[in-house]
């Protein structure tokens, strides 16, 4: 691969802390092989996807990581394959979560940014086509707000799932809000509720936190419950 493969820097020193893919049963390289050459238009001409998935994975697998790591990968990507009826090009969306935290740093603001750059490196470079790979790095972009246009069924489609998690069942939920404060361990803990205790009301306000159907009858009950619960553990 070019120096402008997913597994070298987006910005000119590696992002990267090991080299390890924990994906030793190899679903998900098949999984982005399947992916990848379905957004080629099904043609298998073009480069080896698996170099792209091993760089792909050993970024999701650095050590920062607590929360964004392999099992969120994996559990997006499932979120996807249940609301994939509702997108217009669920192998975008697909491509996409691949891409939204492959840059991932808590200290830093513009994670998205540089990640949907790394999409439109690495894309055309594997053999997608340009329009494809603008949809992709469009819908990257569209994690910052998670605040999809009516219509964008695409960006429904990922913000949904990418949300799923604060549907999850209560001890999950714990799991995710325990990693999530792991992953911002150099904030002091004052510091740390009052951002977080923010963020959670932000959600809270919002008229709908999910935007497919699926989402708004099976999830949003759950998410706002598991939010409210937080929010009271981190204010009392």
């Amino acid at each position: 691969m070019s120096d402008s493969a997913p597994g070298t820097s987006d910005s000119g020193t590696s992002e990267r802390g090991t080299s390890e893919s924990p994906d030793t049963g190899g679903s998900l390289r098949g999984r982005w092989r399947e992916t990848l050459l379905a957004a080629r238009g099904g043609t298998d001409r073009g480069p080896d996807p698996d170099p792209y998935a091993d760089a792909l994975l050993a970024r999701w697998a650095e050590p920062q990581r607590r929360y964004h790591t392999t099992t969120h990968l994996t559990q997006v990507l499932d979120r996807v394959d249940t609301l994939a009826g509702h997108a217009s090009d669920p192998d975008l969306v697909r491509l996409a979560v691949w891409f939204h935290d492959a840059v991932y740093r808590p200290d830093r603001s513009e994670n998205e940014e540089r990640s949907a750059a790394l999409a439109e490196r690495a894309l055309p470079e594997a053999g997608v086509p340009d329009a494809a790979t603008a949809e992709v790095a469009r819908l990257v972009r569209l994690t910052v707000t998670h605040d999809p246009a009516d219509g964008d069924t695409n960006g429904e489609v990922l913000c949904d799932a990418d949300l799923a998690i604060l549907a999850a069942a209560p001890k999950e939920y714990a799991a995710y809000a325990a990693q999530v404060r792991e992953e911002y361990g150099f904030v002091p803990d004052d510091a740390f509720r009052e951002g977080r205790s923010a963020v959670l009301r932000q959600l809270l306000e919002l008229p709908r936190l999910f935007r497919t159907p699926h989402g708004a009858a099976e999830w949003e009950p759950r998410a706002r419950q598991n939010l409210t619960t937080e929010l009271e553990l981190l204010t009392h």
